[in-house]
């Protein structure tokens, strides 16, 4: 999962801290003369920008506090300020105190197979957008499945749709809703474009955005 290649990068930037450098300035103070603060920086920041997005308090904490150590060229003190802000993101993933990953970039993913499937019924041509409606539903399905530990590893939307069913994963008017998806997605996947209308391809792609804004997103 995507959670676990960013575990594994938090380990291994925590581990490459310690070969950063730091050689005592002609001025004064401890200082990274050879700049490897600023590869080990970047890479800590893409990698908090990944997982908790540029509006979250740790990436632009991180942000900041680059900007601040950039003008004083690597001191020991503000490099360290790094460290401290990126263990901390790194606890706060780790305790699962952010929100789902997998969920997310999967959610985003989605997102924009649904704006091409938009813009394909907007440019005349249903059945691609059926298709695409279609495709991005099943594997919504299939990821929140799979996340919330279902095994639907070969399984049929229709088998998908029922082991979230019943464990509970899905109620209300968004079960009912959801009980048409499996025909429209045979159809499209059979290409039985005649039995295929608009509104179907319509109802597919606002459920799947519905799906996508309750299971997919942090609020």
């Amino acid at each position: 999962m995507i959670k676990d290649v960013f575990k594994r990068r938090f380990n291994e930037l925590e581990d490459s801290f310690s070969q950063i450098k730091f050689e005592k300035s002609e001025y004064s103070g401890l200082f990274s003369q050879d700049g490897s603060w600023q590869g080990w920086s970047v890479s800590a920041q893409n990698l908090l920008k990944a997982v908790f997005e540029e509006n979250s308090p740790h990436y632009t904490r991180f942000v900041q506090a680059y900007d601040e150590c950039n003008r004083q060229h690597g001191g020991i003190s503000l490099v360290s300020t790094l460290q401290n802000i990126f263990l901390s993101a790194k606890e706060d993933f780790e305790a699962d105190c952010v929100f789902d990953v997998d969920l997310r970039i999967s959610g985003e993913v989605f997102g924009d197979f649904v704006a091409l499937a938009r813009q394909s019924m907007l440019d005349g041509h249903k059945d691609v957008a059926a298709v695409l409606a279609c495709a991005a539903l099943e594997d919504a399905l299939k990821r929140y499945a799979a996340i919330n530990l279902l095994d639907v590893n070969d399984k049929t939307m229709q088998e998908v749709v029922n082991s979230l069913k019943t464990k509970g994963l899905v109620a209300g008017a968004q079960k009912t809703l959801l009980d048409a998806m499996p025909k429209i997605r045979n159809l499209a996947m059979h290409a039985e474009w005649s039995k295929i209308s608009e509104p179907d391809v319509s109802s597919v792609l606002g459920f799947v955005e519905q799906f996508l804004l309750t299971k997919f997103s942090p609020n």
